[in-house]
């Protein structure tokens, strides 16, 4: 699903990933629209611009994967500002392009997002990574004592994570670990049910807090 105020960016943007051999299910012009069209259509990939009339992009991005975790997010933004990367990925996105990029970049990320990797334009994935680590540092609630102990994850989970926690991507991870990338996605999603998390964003931050990225 594609999601931009401008109609001839939109349309071309949709007509690209059509010509691609992508299903475009649905496209919208503003953030009410495209949080009733995205409800409806049910897309795999949200393909969304942040400046959007009626109601943000971050705010759409945080109505439609709080509803449905399993949606991949790739905004689309004029704006490489640091504070509007961050501000999307909190929100839930899984990746960030500038609109210089090239249709076949396009396509690409879109491909990537659909498999889980998160995708951003050069630059921006240390950018990311920093915030996750500065995240982590922040003081956490301690437990109370009535809650439940963390549960137990295997030890090829724990690898996973640890790789999560680096900042590769599910593809590195799979040809690290010499195994399928679709096996590396059922560890995460496991990992995610299992630590009652909702994303790839709660996911490294919860990992980097236990030093996961240092050994």
């Amino acid at each position: 699903m594609v999601v931009d105020d401008h109609p001839m960016w939109r349309d071309a943007v949709a007509r690209d990933l059509a010509a691609a051999g992508f299903a475009v299910v649905a496209t919208a012009g503003d953030g009410e629209q495209a949080v009733r069209r995205a409800r409806a259509a049910g897309p795999d990939v949200l393909v969304l611009d942040l400046n959007l009339p009626a109601k943000p992009g971050v705010q759409v991005c945080k109505e439609l994967v709080g509803a449905n975790p399993a949606l991949r997010v790739l905004v689309l933004s004029a704006s490489g500002e640091h504070a509007d990367v961050l501000e999307a990925v909190k929100s839930g996105a899984t990746g960030y392009l500038l609109k210089s990029a090239s249709t076949e970049e396009l396509t690409d990320a879109v491909r990537r997002t659909a498999v889980g990797d998160p995708v951003f334009t050069p630059g921006l994935a240390g950018l990311v990574l920093g915030e996750y680590r500065r995240l982590a540092s922040e003081p956490v609630p301690a437990a109370g004592a009535g809650e439940p102990k963390a549960p137990q994850l295997t030890d090829r989970e724990t690898e996973v994570l640890r790789l999560v926690a680096k900042g590769l991507s599910y593809k590195q991870i799979a040809e690290r670990l010499v195994i399928s990338h679709r096996t590396v996605q059922n560890h995460v999603q496991n990992t995610l049910g299992k630590l009652q998390l909702h994303n790839r964003v709660e996911l490294v931050r919860y990992a980097i807090e236990r030093g996961l990225d240092e050994t």
